[in-house]
């Protein structure tokens, strides 16, 4: 599954958001990817399924189906805390760092409102500017990459001039373990001094922070936009940062527990929720209902959790859903299951890579694809669109 990496400073709602995103998952007792491991769950992007628009009950596999939405899923990763001086090991740095790395996209949890200091001790609200937090997490990862890269640098260009090696190799082989693509590096040189050796530190720095915001794209969720100190600094955020999302995880985690409940109708990612069974909220639940609806929901449009993973997947990463398909007509697996897989695949990719995406044999097995919207057979080459819903035909 793709991998969203999930940190931030105490305080600042963290585990708020990663208890919220991965919330609806608790109820799939028997599904396989339901706990990984302690610091490891499963959540949740969501599309539309083409079942309301074919008029055909589904019968997911590999994912959900909610009232024609469908749930995908990815592997949240919980990232250990972080303390200055990270990068050089102190505290759980190198660990924090070797974490962080495992992902394609990083969340960075700030508390919008101002009210936890660079340790994450509580502050009167508006006294922080969470701005610090973004520059303070930023500067550890690229310092922790700079410490990879700058390693025994001398004498590696001097390999790379005896042996004439391509010096975006090297950077490769050196970045090894952090998932980390050649064409990332080719992209991320692109805008620092052409010739190698003379690159300074400077040089080295501004290349591994070209090489992160390629490589490993972050976005910032505003965590307690509720709260009356969020606004001024979310604005702020917004004006330096892309990649912004307004959020509250415990306004999530209180709409999925209704939910849950069968108190409210409520889908992760919705504006609004219909109260079921207002006879038994009592009234404080019903004012925090209707807080949420009125600060959180009518101002920003969602809680802000769902619309992150989304982005993160679909924005960021630039991924489509695509469902495979035994039989076109029927839109069936062998075993008769209508549109029982939606798989994560990057945009631009063909009916081949989606083969062996679906497993390496039917890969190599590969003939043809059809379309099975419109019937007909598409090139093996065809860019696959969202929502494409694909027959792949093998040999034997």
């Amino acid at each position: 599954m793709l991998q969203i990496a999930v940190t931030g400073k105490p305080n600042v709602g963290k585990s708020s958001f990663f208890n919220s995103a991965t919330a609806s998952s608790v109820e799939m007792a028997n599904y396989p990817f339901t706990t990984i491991d302690a610091n490891k769950a499963v959540a949740h992007v969501i599309k539309d399924c083409p079942c309301k628009e074919l008029e055909v009950t589904c019968n997911p596999h590999n994912s959900i189906c909610k009232d024609g939405k469908r749930l995908l899923p990815i592997e949240l990763i919980d990232v250990a805390g972080l303390v200055p001086g990270a990068h050089e090991g102190k505290g759980l740095g190198n660990k924090f760092l070797d974490d962080l790395m495992q992902a394609k996209v990083f969340i960075h949890v700030v508390d919008a409102s101002g009210s936890t200091n660079i340790e994450g001790n509580p502050v009167d609200p508006g006294t922080h500017d969470p701005l610090e937090d973004i520059e303070f997490l930023e500067e550890e990862i690229v310092m922790w990459m700079y410490g990879i890269l700058s390693r025994n640098w001398v004498r590696l260009i001097r390999k790379v001039g005896a042996e004439h090696l391509d010096i975006s190799k090297v950077l490769f082989d050196q970045l090894s373990g952090t998932g980390i693509a050649i064409e990332d590096i080719i992209e991320a040189k692109r805008n620092i001094e052409p010739d190698y050796n003379r690159w300074d530190e400077e040089d080295l720095i501004e290349l591994t922070r070209n090489i992160l915001h390629i490589a490993k794209p972050m976005m910032i969720v505003a965590n307690k936009a509720d709260l009356p100190t969020s606004a001024e600094n979310i604005k702020k955020i917004k004006e330096k940062y892309p990649n912004v999302i307004p959020a509250s995880a415990e306004s999530e985690i209180a709409l999925v527990r209704a939910s849950e409940a069968g108190l409210i109708s409520y889908l992760s990612g919705d504006g609004h929720f219909e109260i079921l069974e207002k006879d038994k909220l009592n009234e404080n639940q019903l004012k925090a209902l209707e807080y949420i609806q009125t600060n959180i929901l009518d101002v920003y449009g969602s809680t802000g959790i769902q619309d992150a993973l989304n982005y993160g997947i679909f924005e960021l990463l630039r991924n489509i859903v695509v469902y495979p398909v035994q039989d076109e007509h029927k839109y069936t697996d062998q075993k008769g299951n209508v549109l029982p897989d939606g798989f994560l695949v990057p945009k631009g990719s063909n009916p081949r890579e989606l083969a062996y995406i679906v497993h390496t044999d039917i890969g190599d097995k590969f003939m043809h694809a059809v379309d099975a919207r419109k019937n007909m057979r598409v090139a093996s080459d065809y860019e696959l669109k969202d929502g494409d819903i694909i027959s792949i035909v093998t040999r034997g």
